[in-house]
Formats: C-alpha cells, structure tokens, sequence
C-alpha cells in the first residue's frame, strides 16, 4: 500500500474517534424514571421541562442531533449557530446522524462562509443572546462548543462594529498573533466571549459540554471563552495591540471600549453556576492514529499534541527529523551529528509543550534501520502573511516541509535520503484549511524537484502565502487532502511516514 493510502487511512481514523456522536454518548447519561436527571461526569441534574440549548462551531450540528437524541422531550428549545453549507455537505456524505430530525426543536443558522463572522453569524448570536436572558433560575442551559466558536459567535460590545472588529483580528493575525492573543481582543470587544454568554444566562445553572481546538486544552480560549470568565485585563490587550504595533492603527470604537470600564452586571466573575467539561480533543485523536499506524507495523511514536509556532520554524523541525529517522544506520556519520544538534536546538527554541526530544531520539535510534516509522503530532501553527496568495496552516506547512528536504538533498544529505520514502501530511480535523476547500496537503522529498520540472517556482508561490494555488494546479491537485466538512474540530494533526525504498 502507497505511504499516501496509509497516511490518509490514519487521517481519517483520528478525525472518527472525535465525531461528535461517540464523545456525546460518552458525556451525556439521561436518568429517567419519576425524578428524571441529566448526569454528566457525575454531577446530576434535576429535569423538569426547564432544559434549554444553544451551540456554536464546527462540530456543534452533530453534538446537538446526539444530544437532542439522548434528551429527548426533556429539551424545551435550542438555537446553534453552525458553518454555511455543512447541512448539505453532510447531507451529501450521508452522514445523516449528525443532522437534526425534520421536527426538530432547535433552530440551526448557519452563518461564517470561510470561518469569517458575517451577518448571519451576527443574527444567531443575537438570538442566543436572548434566549439566555430570558432564562429563569430553575432553568439548566446546555452549551455545546467546539472549534470555530468564535466566528459563529460573533457579538461586538457597541459602537464597535462586525466590521471593525473583523479589521483588528485580520490585523492581529496578519501579524503573526498566536490564537491565545486573537482571543484575548475578541473577548474585550464581545458581549458574549469572556464569560458573556454565561452571564447573560444567569440565575441559570449553565452546563457547557466542549470539543477543544487549543493547544493546552483552556477553556477560557476555547470559542473565546462564552461560559468561563476571562482571566485577562485590558492591559493585556493593550500590550498585544503594541507588541504588532497596532495601538496607533485600530477602529477608535476599539480603542475607546477597551479604555472604557466593564459594566458592573451579571454573575460574580468566578461564574460558579457555569459548569465547563472538555469531552473531546487532540490528544484522543492522535491516540487513535498511533494504534492504527501500529497496526500497520510502523514504530510509532506521538512528538506531542501542542505543536505550535511559526510554520517555517515547524517545517524545519520536522525536515530534522525525517532526516535523522533516515540516518539511523550511518553508524558514526558527522552529518548525524550534525542533524540531531540542529534538532535540538530547534526544539529547545520551540519549547513545544510535551515533546520529549531525548526520549524520543533514543527510542530512533534503537531501532533498525529497515523499520518504518511514523511520527504523530498535533496543534496548531501560524502563518505570518506576507503575500496576497491563497492558502491555509496546512497546505504553507506541507509545502514548506517539502522545500526543506528537497534543500537537505542538494546539500548533502541526498544518500541517505534517497534511501527511504518519506510522506508529510498536515491537515485540519474540521476539514477546512484556512479560506479553502481542502483539510491540508500531502508532500515528500521529490515534490520539489518534481515542480520544477514542470516549471512551478515553489518558493515563489511560498513567498506570496499561496500554497494552496500551488497544490490545486500541480498535478491536478494530487496532493491536496481533501475530506469536506467533518463536522468536527481538534485542530490540525501531522503525520510522517518513513519506510526503505521497496518496503510495503
């Protein structure tokens, strides 16, 4: 079997084990009888007709068609604010059990075309905004939220406007900001994110279920944090607008929002009658591609679940480490040496949270060369935009890690190289890499040259954050991975494989 069917069998594989349907099922336990509850991770819930949901993300549709299946009669009304075109998308696959029944109590908007706010989006915020302020004190609000939240909830605190506060977020990550600092200003300038979402729902009990697309799994990041108050001050916002140098260049709205006080309104900021359960992550879905790459027969090994970084430093990372993996035979060879410094030195710049590089090389290098090899990661990386070009995380990382082996190759590490075949893939668990229609990409060492040969400049399209251009018109597009909408989101999940040439 081609390394391509095998990376995309484990793709696949990670992506099912966190559908909405299975983490729900786990999560959610109804108890009926004559005090029927709602039990989740232990805690109970008294039901008495007062159950209400709304939702928002990528995977929300599903998480709501389980929950209202499980639920029952006991849900009154619910409202989720979902991607535009993912009905029909699922509809299309056939993946009908995770779309709501014809008679359905829950209203389903769809909204953010591109993972952009838009008025769409706009109109079922509002409308989740109010039917969590009409909510009494006996009422129980079951919030589903998973990745891609934050688009689909779009509430900005007035005067500001959809528009200007899309200005400063395309600003900020236009820049380089890390997703951590996108939704720290997201949740000063909306009256549902930071905890918003929750204090309108007060003197409700406030039960959120969380399907996590962050490094580190904070669910005050998590969809910008609507049930869990912000930890962060408008100092902190501040600071990131001065570290892009942006203070001087955003929306004077922006600017006077932030230097206004926040309403004294609500719940106490600890939000104690919000309770907030991850069900779901990236963790559980590299776990599942590590035991289908075993059954595979490769030596497998997970690098960590919160890569993070810049995607040029990320694809130098792993252009090492798909050469050090090829030199494992070489015995005493200086360019071994060389590579695994580089390495280490490259990860120790990273700081990537969970990777252990010594334990890991060790593991390498103990093995025999003839073996095939897989290296797992997850997380999430950023594009510095520097060009007008179309792409996404996915496809720049995948073509960047093609460029760096094809420069390893005409600098003297061609033997060894051409020894093995080597795969990278990178795609996004949603389905949906940046403003296109493909997950991410495939690449190798030969795609490189193999453009050339067809007069495609890569660093060219590179150097205009175009990647995407460049793998729909190479080859037809062969190296595109593309899966449509999942109806899920934990991020993106990479993958090596690495096996001697004639292995099958």
């Amino acid at each position: 079997m081609a390394l391509k069917e095998h990376g995309l069998h484990l793709f696949r594989s990670a992506v099912g084990t966190v559908l909405p349907g299975p983490m729900l099922k786990k999560a959610l336990v109804l108890e009926t009888g004559s005090r029927p509850r709602l039990v989740v991770h232990g805690r109970p819930f008294e039901l008495k007709r007062n159950l209400y949901l709304v939702g928002f993300g990528k995977a929300v549709l599903g998480m709501a068609a389980v929950a209202e299946s499980i639920l029952g009669d006991h849900l009154v009304r619910g409202i989720v604010s979902v991607p535009q075109g993912i009905q029909a998308t699922l509809q299309l696959k056939g993946m009908r059990e995770m779309l709501l029944k014809p008679q359905s109590c829950i209203q389903v908007i769809e909204g953010a075309k591109h993972n952009l706010p838009d008025r769409e989006s706009l109109k079922a915020a509002d409308a989740i905004r109010e039917l969590a302020e009409g909510l009494l004190a006996e009422d129980l609000l079951l919030v589903l939220i998973s990745g891609g939240g934050s688009a689909l909830l779009p509430a900005p605190v007035p005067p500001v406007t959809l528009e200007e506060k899309q200005t400063v977020t395309k600003l900020l990550a236009s820049r380089g900001a890390t997703i951590q600092e996108l939704n720290t200003i997201r949740k000063a300038l909306s009256l549902l994110k930071g905890g918003g979402l929750a204090r309108a729902a007060f003197p409700a009990q406030v039960l959120s279920l969380i399907l996590s697309d962050i490094v580190g799994d904070p669910v005050d990041l998590i969809a910008s944090g609507p049930t869990v108050a912000s930890p962060h001050s408008v100092q902190d916002c501040f600071q990131i607008l001065a570290k892009y140098d942006l203070t001087n260049i955003i929306p004077e709205s922006v600017r006077t929002v932030l230097s206004s006080p926040a309403p004294d309104c609500g719940p106490p900021r600890d939000s104690a009658h919000a309770h907030n359960i991850i069900i779901g992550s990236n963790r559980l879905a590299l776990e599942e591609a590590k035991h289908q790459a075993e059954n595979l027969g490769y030596l497998t090994l997970v690098l960590s679940d919160a890569v993070c970084g810049e995607v040029s430093t990320v694809a130098c990372l792993y252009s090492l480490f798909i050469q050090l993996v090829c030199l494992r035979g070489t015995g005493n060879d200086p360019l071994k040496d060389k590579v695994g410094d580089a390495l280490s030195n490259l990860a120790a710049e990273l700081e990537i949270p969970g990777l252990d590089l010594v334990g890991t090389l060790n593991v390498l290098q103990g093995s025999q060369a003839e073996r095939p090899v897989c290296l797992l990661a997850g997380g999430e990386t950023t594009v510095r935009l520097q060009g007008t070009g179309k792409g996404g995380r996915n496809q720049e990382l995948a073509l960047r890690v093609a460029l760096e082996l094809h420069r390893a190759k005409a600098s003297g590490g061609g033997t060894s190289l051409e020894k093995y075949e080597a795969l990278f893939l990178s795609g996004g668990t949603d389905g949906q890499d940046g403003p296109t229609e493909a997950a991410g990409a495939f690449s190798s060492q030969e795609l490189v040259g193999m453009a050339e040969q067809d007069h495609f400049n890569v660093e060219a399209f590179l150097s205009h954050n175009d990647s995407h251009t460049f793998f729909t018109r190479f080859q037809n597009g062969r190296h595109l991975l593309v899966t449509g909408l999942t109806g899920t989101n934990v991020m993106d999940i990479q993958a090596v494989l690495i096996r001697a040439r004639g292995g099958k």
